[in-house]
C-alpha cells in the first residue's frame, strides 16, 4: 500500500467542508476491518484510508497547516500503513471500570505477544509488538498497542484466495478460543497484501 503524501492530505479548509461525509465513510469502512476477541480485546486493522482519516484529524484537532508540522504526521502515522505482506492493527485492551483496568493491566503483561492469526491451518503467526516504542512497564502493560503481523507467501495466496482466517488470543489470563473472522471482514483485510 502506498504510504500518505502531503498531496494526498486535504487543507484544513477543504477538511471542514468534507468531514461529516468522509466520517462516515471511514466508520463504515472501519467497521469491517475491526475484530473482537473475546470481551476486552479489540484489534483494529489500520489501512491508508483509517490512517488518512487519523492524521486528518490530529490536524484538525492540533490546527496544524505547516509544511514541517504536516511532515511529522506523516512521519508518525505512515509505518502503521500496511506494507503488502502484513497486517497492522492498534490493539485495544478495553475496560469501562478504571479500577477494573488498572488490575488487568497488571494481569495482562506480554498479551500484545499472545494474539494470533492462522490462515487456513497454516502456520500461527503471532505479532511484533510495539516498534515505534515499548508501552510496556515491570508494573503493568499499556491499554493501546501496535501490532505487525507478517504473513509468509503461503499465507498472503491462502487469504487472497478467500480461505479462512482465524484469530486467538493464548495468554494465560486472556484466551480465546480461535474464532473464525468474518468473510466480510475477511475480504477487506485481504485488499492489505499484494
Amino acid at each position: 500500500m502506498k504510504k500518505l503524501r502531503r498531496e494526498d492530505l486535504f487543507s484544513l479548509e477543504k477538511y471542514a467542508e468534507i468531514r461529516p461525509q468522509f466520517r462516515t465513510e471511514v466508520m463504515a469502512h472501519k467497521s469491517l476491518r475491526r475484530v473482537e476477541l473475546g470481551e476486552h480485546v479489540t484489534l483494529y486493522f489500520e489501512d491508508r484510508l483509517t490512517i488518512q482519516y487519523q492524521i486528518q484529524e490530529m490536524l484538525r484537532a492540533e490546527r496544524i497547516y505547516e509544511a514541517d508540522g504536516i511532515e511529522a504526521e506523516l512521519n508518525a502515522y505512515n509505518p502503521l500503513i500496511p506494507d503488502g505482506t502484513n497486517w497492522k492493527a492498534t490493539l485495544m485492551l478495553e475496560y469501562e471500570n478504571v479500577e477494573i483496568r488498572k488490575q488487568a493491566l497488571t494481569r495482562l503483561k506480554g498479551i500484545q505477544e499472545k494474539i494470533w492469526v492462522q490462515v487456513d491451518g497454516l502456520t500461527k503467526i503471532y505479532p511484533i509488538a510495539n516498534e515505534d516504542m515499548d508501552r510496556e512497564n515491570q508494573e503493568k502493560t499499556a491499554a493501546v498497542h501496535f501490532l505487525r503481523f507478517e504473513l509468509d507467501a503461503d499465507s498472503c495466496a491462502a487469504v487472497k484466495a478467500g480461505k479462512p482466517v482465524m484469530m486467538g488470543v493464548e495468554h494465560p489470563h486472556y484466551q480465546t478460543n480461535a474464532m473464525v473472522i468474518p468473510e466480510n471482514i475477511r475480504a477487506s483485510l485481504s485488499t492489505d497484501l499484494h
